[in-house]
């Protein structure tokens, strides 16, 4: 085949692609891609790739969010926390996110309101913590991230923000923002952001310069990993990524199973795969650079622990956070 015919038939793949699943990278950090050759892992995250529609295996809600959702962008899932997703928006596309589907479609799901929130957090008084996710929170204005703030101060003791964009776009943790975290670190017991990051390259200088500014504050800084087949499914990646966190004062916290998403199930692996890597990773790294390595399985249950250290065999079932058993098919 021409190189021509080649570029020709990449270019409709990648519109037939992004007219389901959009295609949204910022231009700082699309001149950083740009620095990687073509299949390189990094690039393998954000570009289109035509097995988003070929392969038509998968699931439209692959953790079951639906299953807990109490409306107004709250799913409640967890006795003492809850998710709240006061944006739908993302600095970035990642092509193996586990709500590409729903995000797509602009499920009702997540169209959020703080006036409910407030009214289930005061009717739910077990609740002390609430995760901000989405979208990304970070797409918020450092206006819209105080009345946060503000609402939730008093009603719980912890928040904690899931965000991709101290990677994506760095320059959004600016001095503003800095000052608003410490404005409101008296007003929570702890204040935490995960960073979503896969890939050592994604600490990149600009990343750096952020992660000193979020020192500056007394947040607490932790990381979320997928596991991802071609991008970072082998030990020297992992082993790269966790230390050069660790090293940033960034506490290595969840490394996730690929969920089984419609769209993305060319990033999937087998279990036993990724518990044979992380069994490995433990003789390579201390306990303390070692992330909770966890399955979000689709009937709801929530994060299930996916390691057993005695046997790496996967027997075809798994025990949730109540103890109960159920079959996990791969």
């Amino acid at each position: 085949m021409s190189l021509q015919k080649e570029l020709k038939n990449k270019n409709i793949y990648q519109n037939e692609i992004t007219k389901i699943y959009p295609q949204s990278i910022p231009r700082e950090f699309d001149d950083y891609l740009s620095t990687f050759p073509n299949h390189h892992p990094m690039k393998k995250q954000f570009i289109p790739s035509h097995e988003e529609i070929t392969n038509t295996n998968g699931l439209y809600d692959p953790i079951g969010d639906s299953l807990h959702s109490k409306e107004n962008g709250i799913i409640h899932r967890y006795k003492n926390r809850l998710l709240f997703t006061p944006t739908t928006v993302c600095p970035i596309q990642c092509r193996y996110c586990f709500r590409k589907n729903e995000l797509a479609q602009r499920d009702e799901l997540f169209k959020a309101s703080i006036n409910e929130l407030i009214n289930y957090l005061q009717n739910h008084q077990e609740i002390n913590e609430v995760i901000l996710t989405g979208g990304d929170p970070l797409m918020l204005s450092n206006d819209k991230i105080e009345t946060i703030f503000k609402n939730l101060a008093g009603l719980v003791d912890y928040i904690r923000f899931h965000t991709r964009a101290p990677v994506i776009i760095p320059k959004r943790i600016d001095n503003d923002f800095i000052q608003l975290l410490k404005s409101y670190e008296p007003h929570f017991k702890i204040i935490s952001i995960a960073i979503h990051t896969n890939h050592p390259d994604e600490l990149y200088p600009a990343v750096d310069e952020c992660i000193e500014l979020l020192k500056s504050t007394k947040v607490k800084l932790l990381s979320q990993t997928v596991l991802l087949k071609d991008v970072n499914n082998n030990l020297e990646t992992m082993t790269s990524l966790f230390k050069n966190l660790s090293e940033r004062g960034i506490q290595p916290y969840y490394l996730h199973h690929p969920d089984k998403v419609k769209g993305a199930m060319h990033f999937y692996l087998p279990l036993i795969e990724g518990r044979e890597l992380y069994g490995k990773l433990r003789d390579e790294l201390p306990g303390f650079m070692l992330p909770h390595y966890v399955i979000d399985p689709s009937n709801g249950r929530g994060k299930t622990l996916a390691y057993n250290g005695e046997s790496l065999d996967f027997s075809g079932s798994l025990i949730d956070r109540f103890g109960n058993k159920f079959t996990y098919n791969e």
